[in-house]
């Protein structure tokens, strides 16, 4: 057979996404019963006599530019290469359950047809026909369990031929595995394409982990895949970066040096063409910031998370009163929704109105039931402006139904109420204030167990070490309230995860309640004022980060070497979970602030009882683990 492997591999003049140059080794695929070598074209061929003819190495060039830092059209384009590849006639496209996220967070299944791919597959399903006349494209993380089901399927090839694509880098043992499996000769290539990452949104990222750590210390297979998910992250940007960390984190060290010991490693991979100022790394923990992912959020994308949860860009709504068959699971992609794009980082109060325009629109375009069709032309005209109608109309359905239930939701658990104590625990320092609010919400029996618990959370988090705190009481309200033990406990893991003991940074900052002017909710136009008053920590983080004005001694360079000049590329990467609400705060940074281009990441993407449920992991009581997950459902 004639087997190739071509890596992604970078030409200097070229400047292409994810080089691959260090891999220009060719491997020794022979066995201990070769029985000759031959040249062939740059690299070297070996003949084998167990079943193998002739297995050619050589380096072809992928060059895949990106002229922004976009996480989605990073991995937009490894897919389009992928299929652009395998060249014309129906294909197969075969991944694992972790791919098969990658992929339909940035392509919609309609896309992909277009571009002659007509089947989908797991390749871990039992259940495949063999289907000789389709082309296979394998997209799969390169992990033992995938390597063993693709030697299964090389061995009993279901499609005609196979164009196999790694997620990260493969070890030369698995290669010659799947070479020595190739007895029909089916593989036309195998190739490293380095999107092993969820690209949430054009500037975030998430792994899709739950439960990174234990203490204060890495679970070691996520410390693993976390390393691998972020030097994926880099290649496909084409970033060798300088790297900070932080420093009261041992966690965000050891990923840090982790990190560099793959770019160490691998250096002609990361030899990417130079920039004036290089591109930076910061590394943080999520323990330095408990407060954020407990709050209530407003802008479209992340209130959906915190109430409904998003799964891949899915919402569930099967438990929503009164819900149509075709709505109990939507999509919600700015890839592919243009409303959704335009609204994702706008307040309640905003959708709402843009809802109801949105509406309006729709009326007017929509058929007039005594339409006549009497013509050809009329009848051309009708099935022209169809699809458009009912691409719209499913929109229309869509969102109506989605913002419907966050309003149902909000009315129902008197979360506007709820929110505005919240903002106050996190912003204010007026402990008599913020000690009567907490009791008079938790007495109030329409506020949820969830809620009043969080609440909790947040006073102990605020007035942790408060000479006046009332925390014994309030969890005895708790008590009385009828909140579960379990979610009870939780009040203190919360501490114990990101308590002042912990935090390596002035999270608490005290501040005069007098001195914020507080705007009152007027119907929904006050939600961007009173109830959006907190900033993320990372703000200011980055803030410092952009000025000039972090602090080496909290936030260390990795190695001799240090900036001088502004960054201008940096990507973040949170350990224990970022939020939408951190997003929001990328956004508005990389929209405001010139010559500066940020991209977050993080293990997870959390709501409220993701973070719970991160942080019950980390503290080790595993026993009274949250019910449900950031990537699942998280309604009452």
């Amino acid at each position: 057979m004639r087997y190739v492997v071509r890596n992604d591999v970078r030409d200097p003049e070229e400047d292409c996404i994810g080089a691959r140059s260090s891999r220009a080794q060719l491997i020794d695929l022979h066995n201990n019963n070769k029985t000759g070598i031959q040249s062939c074209h740059n690299g070297r061929c070996w003949h084998f006599t167990a079943g193998l003819d002739f297995v050619c190495l050589f380096l072809s060039q992928l060059c895949l530019s990106v002229a922004i830092m976009n996480v989605t059209l990073a991995v937009k384009q490894y897919i389009s290469k992928m299929i652009e590849n395998s060249g014309p006639g129906m294909k197969v496209l075969l991944m694992d359950k972790e791919t098969t996220s990658i992929v339909s967070v940035v392509y919609t299944q309609s896309e992909i047809l277009q571009k002659e791919v007509y089947l989908f597959e797991r390749i871990d399903s039992q259940s495949r026909d063999s289907m000789k006349h389709l082309k296979a494209i394998c997209f799969l993380r390169p992990t033992k369990e995938n390597v063993q089901h693709l030697i299964q399927e090389l061995r009993r090839p279901k499609y005609s031929v196979y164009f196999i694509y790694f997620s990260n880098v493969i070890s030369k043992s698995e290669i010659k595995a799947l070479a020595e499996a190739d007895e029909q000769e089916v593989v036309a290539e195998v190739q490293e394409f380095y999107g092993d990452f969820i690209a949430v949104n054009p500037h975030l990222f998430s792994l899709n982990l739950q439960g990174v750590s234990r203490g204060r210390t890495w679970e070691p297979s996520m410390l693993s895949r976390c390393t691998q998910g972020l030097t994926s992250v880099l290649l496909a940007l084409k970033k060798c970066p300088m790297i900070r960390y932080q420093l009261s984190s041992d966690m965000a060290k050891r990923l840090a040096e982790s990190v560099k010991q793959i770019i160490t490693k691998e250096y002609e991979l990361f030899d990417f063409r130079k920039t004036e100022v290089p591109p930076l790394l910061l590394i943080l923990d999520r323990s330095d910031d408990a407060i954020t992912p407990l709050l209530n959020q407003w802008t479209y994308q992340a209130m959906v998370h915190e109430l409904l949860g998003l799964n891949n860009n899915r919402i569930d709504l099967s438990r929503v009163p009164g819900i149509s068959k075709d709505l109990r699971e939507v999509v919600l992609s700015a890839e592919n929704d243009e409303f959704y794009a335009n609204n994702l980082y706008l307040n309640f109060g905003e959708i709402g109105t843009n809802i109801k325009n949105l509406m309006e629109d729709f009326q007017k375009k929509k058929p007039k039931d005594q339409q006549k069709l009497e013509s050809i032309s009329d009848m051309k005209a009708f099935v022209d402006n169809y699809p458009q109608f009912k691409k719209m109309s499913g929109t229309v359905s869509k969102h109506v139904t989605v913002v419907g239930e966050l309003s149902r939701l909000v009315s129902e658990r008197q979360l506007m109420e709820v929110s505005e104590v919240e903002q106050e625990l996190a912003c204010q320092n007026d402990h008599s204030n913020a000690q009567q609010s907490v009791r008079r919400l938790l007495q109030n029996p329409r506020v949820s167990e969830l809620d009043a618990v969080r609440l909790v959370m947040l006073y102990a988090l605020r007035y942790e070490r408060h000479s006046s705190s009332i925390l014994p009481s309030l969890m005895e309200e708790l008590s009385r309230k009828g909140v579960s033990e379990r979610y009870r406990r939780m009040v203190q893991s919360v501490v114990e995860y990101g308590g002042k003991r912990i935090r390596g940074s002035d999270l608490i900052t005290p501040t005069d309640a007098v001195a914020i002017t507080k705007q009152f909710f007027k119907g929904l136009k006050g939600v961007e004022n009173v109830y959006t008053q907190h900033q993320p920590l990372l703000h200011d983080t980055l803030d410092k980060l952009i000025k000039g004005r972090l602090k080496d001694s909290q936030f260390p360079y990795l190695g001799a070497s240090s900036l001088r000049d502004r960054p201008q590329d940096i990507m973040v990467f949170l350990i224990g979970g970022a939020t939408y609400e951190e997003a929001l705060t990328v956004y508005n940074l990389n929209r405001n602030t010139p010559g500066v281009r940020i991209v977050l990441g993080g293990s997870a993407i959390h709501n409220t009882k993701s973070f719970l449920e991160e942080v019950i992991l980390a503290t080790g009581h595993s026993g009274d683990r949250a019910q449900g997950s950031g990537r699942h459902s998280t309604r009452r």
